[in-house]
């Protein structure tokens, strides 16, 4: 009688059963990911990160479902940065300019005319050097899985063609904010104004900027053109930018997720170059259809010049970064 009187009902146990083989055929929550993007959709930039999202979630079935959020609007980089590094957004695409007071290795990057051109830029990136990086950015909570192409950046301003580094005199010309850039510009002449992006079109049309400094796609896409229209190819920064996933995200992935993970990015990376040339070529063929006049600096060595101070200080700060400077331009020298 006792143990009678403990029993359940027969109903209760059929509709706990039944519970517990519902939730048995339940398929598993889909992880969803955000992604950070600053650029606008259609930009290459774009193209490459909603190609690696879909591809993330085809590849993964569904159990993991990324998308990208274009134009900045989860917050500017430097707050992108930080919500990736502790896992409130789980991938990004970023630019190694501001990431310096973060990972200091980056600023290296960062450097007056590093790169002899574009092409250079990938053979390092590509190989043991961008390892190093890489390594050093997982140490602050970023896994990067690709090396993105951002082109070579030159200056842009309201008032007058830059031939040689004193055409920049007195001008006040935007900068991301890190502070080799403000020495970069201040070596040549220039005032640096360290500013956000968007922030950028109105300054240059009320004459609070004088110019900026940046790559077609960009000065096309911003439309600075319009009221900057001296455009002269100093060529002096070639920036990589990363496709980066937070390490906890990364970490709590399964292997063959990673697998999938690592393919898409790779994917997005060629697909972002080759888009990256097109544009590039397009964006200019169309600022100088708008009245845009570009200059053309085939001989960058009285900017380069300028730039010597720059290294020496950089070295004696970091001098654990000297070796990696060479290394980098030693990769680049004809064997």
């Amino acid at each position: 009688m006792l143990l009678m009187a403990h029993r359940p009902p027969r109903c209760a146990l059929v509709l706990a059963l039944t519970a517990t083989l519902g939730m048995m055929s339940m398929p598993a929550a889909a992880d969803n990911w955000r992604g950070w993007n600053i650029h606008p959709a259609g930009y290459p930039n774009s193209v490459a990160m909603k190609q690696f999202a879909d591809q993330v979630t085809a590849g993964t079935h569904g159990d993991i479902r990324a998308k990208v959020y274009d134009n900045a609007i989860l917050g500017d980089q430097s707050d992108a940065i930080e919500q990736v590094r502790n896992g409130a957004l789980n991938f990004a695409n970023f630019n190694m300019g501001p990431m310096g007071p973060i990972v200091p290795a980056t600023n290296v990057l960062s450097l007056p005319f590093l790169f002899e051109d574009i092409e250079a830029m990938h053979t390092v990136m590509d190989g043991p050097i961008g390892v190093k990086f890489a390594d050093a950015l997982a140490d602050k909570g970023l896994v990067v899985l690709a090396w993105f192409d951002s082109g070579a950046r030159s200056l842009y301003n309201t008032k007058r063609p830059i031939s040689t580094p004193d055409d920049l005199k007195g001008l006040k010309i935007r900068v991301m904010n890190n502070d080799l850039y403000v020495d970069m510009i201040d070596a040549l002449g220039g005032n640096a104004t360290p500013m956000s992006y968007g922030e950028v079109y109105q300054s240059l049309k009320t004459g609070v900027l004088d110019g900026a400094e940046n790559n077609f796609p960009s000065y096309e896409s911003s439309n600075h053109y319009e009221i900057a229209p001296y455009f002269s190819t100093t060529d002096h920064l070639i920036l990589p930018e990363c496709l980066c996933v937070a390490k906890t995200t990364w970490d709590a992935m399964s292997p063959e997720d990673q697998n999938v993970v690592q393919q898409a990015a790779t994917d997005a990376g060629a697909l972002q170059r080759k888009l990256w040339a097109e544009r590039s070529e397009t964006s200019r063929e169309k600022v100088i259809a708008a009245g845009s006049k570009v200059n053309e600096i085939k001989d960058k060595a009285a900017f380069q010049n300028r730039m010597a101070p720059i290294y020496t200080e950089f070295t004696e700060r970091y001098p654990q970064f000297a070796s990696l400077i060479e290394e980098i331009k030693t990769a680049q020298s004809p064997q």
